[in-house]
């Protein structure tokens, strides 16, 4: 399980925001739903995810509902404070959502629309795993308004998913991704590079794969040992090697190089979208996630479920953790939410550079203050920085300089 939550201010039992939160109207709204449960623990995994045997009277066949009652007590809250906005993104991210029912999934996305509105040709994504993606789940999935979905890849090479507890086989990746396109879905493949015994070779075949998949959209993560995992303490008793950082930023280069030359762009330090068609429309061919846009560019959102994190104007709160205490504090009729905090100016300066920075889009240089921007023709000196966007007023990581971002955002803000 996911580590402790963050340290903030006690959050209102009735979940009422701020009397001086300013929301604008006009500006854009997401919400991210969380299926906490899994069939098995990955062991690289920290997030606030279950198995059967550690939900201590939390009933899975129970969840959908659960959550709609959250989604029901946003929409009074929101409502309270002006007029709501729809939904310009929904994510079902876990865990495995797809561990639930789809009529669940479907009924839990039902709720949210009914509840705040949707945009027009707005993005709803499901995370899935492999082997949990049938024609006929992908088929009701669509049905009910999903739109995209994203697919827990990880690897195509037999040992590395075993070195990361995967348990699907890596055939299913081509069945899932089949019965996703059969049903007019958009599809993305997650990957990791970095494992326990895998070698470059291990991860050029995974490159080769995905890409002969024929995905809209490619992520690709280097493994982050996290403490408390199940990892972290194979590395501790010296059962399997730490990560090595060069061969992890060679893996990054070589998976740049395949992805460019299959006709990816990055748009953001680990993830990559298809190229536009020449003559499309503007923004038909953009398969990039606008949920994590959303996220990086700090709009707001509504996270629904234990553990989730929430953002609106400024204002940010997280739920307690475990589904039983979740559902307990929802039956009683009061929030979820177990803390609060409200960054200052300055931390929401250093948060926008952090993330900004990371995309394709990059990061207006008059975000900086005056001594960081003095700091960059010394970046573009190191080839960290692209000089071109530079010139034009925008902060753009060169390839090296991705793979230094943590040092880049380093040099702009100390």
């Amino acid at each position: 399980m996911a580590g402790p939550l963050p340290l903030g201010d006690p959050a209102p039992a009735d979940g009422r925001l701020p009397a001086d939160l300013r929301i604008e109207p006009e500006s854009a709204f997401s919400a991210y739903l969380h299926v906490p449960f899994c069939r098995v623990r990955c062991g690289y995994c920290d997030f606030n995810t279950y198995t059967a045997s550690e939900l201590r009277g939390a009933r899975q066949d129970a969840y959908a509902d659960t959550l709609i009652q959250e989604i029901a007590l946003a929409r009074e809250v929101l409502a309270e404070r002006g007029p709501l906005r729809p939904l310009s993104t929904v994510f079902f991210g876990g865990g495995t959502p797809t561990l639930l029912p789809a009529g669940d999934l479907g009924r839990m996305l039902r709720a949210t629309v009914d509840a705040f509105g949707i945009v027009d040709g707005a993005e709803v994504t499901v995370e899935a795993n492999p082997d949990t993606v049938t024609p006929a789940v992908a088929r009701e999935l669509a049905e009910a308004g999903v739109t995209r979905m994203s697919i827990g890849m990880q690897s195509a090479v037999p040992h590395v998913l075993a070195a990361l507890d995967r348990t699907h086989r890596p055939e299913n990746v081509r069945t899932a991704v089949d019965a996703a396109r059969s049903a007019g879905l958009a599809v993305s493949v997650d990957l990791i590079y970095g494992a326990p015994g895998e070698s470059v070779d291990d991860w050029r075949a995974s490159l080769t794969t995905a890409v002969d998949l024929d995905p809209d959209h490619i992520s690709a993560y280097a493994l982050i040992i996290e403490d408390g995992t199940k990892l972290a303490r194979q590395i501790r008793r010296g059962e399997v090697p730490a990560p090595d950082d060069d061969l992890q930023a060679d893996m990054y280069e070589l998976a740049d190089a395949v992805l460019a030359d299959a006709g990816f762009d990055w748009y953001e330090v680990s993830n990559w979208a298809r190229r536009a068609v020449t003559g499309a429309a503007p923004g038909e061919w953009d398969q990039r996630s606008r949920h994590n846009m959303a996220y990086w560019r700090g709009t707001d959102w509504w996270g629904f479920g234990p553990g989730a994190h929430s953002h609106v104007a400024g204002l940010r709160w997280w739920n307690v953790k475990h589904p039983a205490a979740y559902a307990q504090r929802l039956a009683m009729g009061e929030s979820p939410a177990a803390g609060t905090e409200r960054p200052d100016a300055e931390a929401a300066r250093l948060e926008r550079i952090l993330l900004r920075s990371r995309m394709a889009e990059g990061l207006p240089l008059d975000a900086l203050a005056a001594d960081a921007r003095t700091r960059v023709a010394g970046l573009i000196a190191d080839g960290l920085v692209d000089a071109g966007a530079a010139l034009r007023g925008t902060l753009v990581l060169t390839r090296r300089g991705r793979l230094l971002a943590d040092a880049v955002v380093r040099a702009l803000t100390d």
